[in-house]
């Protein structure tokens, strides 16, 4: 929930438009769920040195540590978004997408796991060739960033009572050139579904650490609410 209240002030700006869009346009305000996919790195990390290594599961001679197979992206991803036509059949919107829950990305001894989160955000044209009162055709192209936190989950215990304790470590930002079509059915006069597909080009990912391609796929389904006039 913190996570999603920090981008809401993002989602105001959209909100200013919505007295204009009563009368001569719309402005959809969403939240959603879905996933993103990016294949693991053929070399692995070293989880003594973090330096790339290969192959995977070797024992390095020099640093004591393993070669160590780090994930692929996937998951569950929460969004939050929104967009405004204020033009025709153009205008403008901005999408946040996160994994609420942290996955491992390789066991660091002596430390822990080096745990990560993957966030993609992006500020977008949209345009929308169909436009009725039922059903919506949206095509999105823009550009924003990805960004992957890394940490060191460490437990300590006294006695029986054990703590474990979180610490960031890095963040690896990177910018990213995103494009997106998604279908709003309309269930109300002013509440959608959107499917959408998004695909996500982020120019050194698989970088250290990083994953197998700098091309992320996604897909996520919204539910929103529309203000404005069908």
């Amino acid at each position: 929930m913190k996570r999603i209240c920090r981008y809401l002030p993002i989602l105001s700006l959209l909100l200013l438009c919505v007295p204009f869009a009563s009368a001569q346009s719309s402005v959809d305000i969403m939240l959603g769920l879905g996933t993103a996919h990016d294949s693991a790195n053929t070399n692995g990390l070293d989880n003594a040195a973090l330096t790339e290594c290969s192959p995977i599961n070797s024992s390095s001679i020099v640093t004591g540590g393993t070669c160590a197979a780090t994930p692929s992206l996937g998951g569950v991803f929460m969004s939050i978004g929104g967009d405004a036509i204020l033009w025709k059949n153009l205008g403008f919107g901005m999408e946040v997408s996160f994994q609420p829950a942290k996955g491992q990305f390789i066991d660091i001894p002596s430390y822990g796991p080096l745990d990560y989160r993957q966030t993609f955000y992006d500020f977008n044209g949209v345009y929308e060739p169909v436009h009725s009162k039922r059903v919506s055709l949206q095509l999105q192209a823009g550009v924003g960033g990805a960004k992957t936190s890394f940490s060191i989950t460490q437990s300590s215990c006294v006695g029986s009572a054990c703590v474990s304790q979180a610490q960031p470590v890095v963040n690896s930002n990177h910018f990213q050139v995103h494009a997106g079509v998604g279908v709003s059915l309309f269930v109300t006069e002013h509440i959608f579904i959107r499917p959408q597909f998004d695909i996500h080009y982020v120019p050194n990912l698989t970088g250290q650490p990083g994953f197998g391609s700098d091309l992320v796929t996604a897909g996520t389904v919204w539910v929103g609410y529309n203000f404005g006039s069908r």
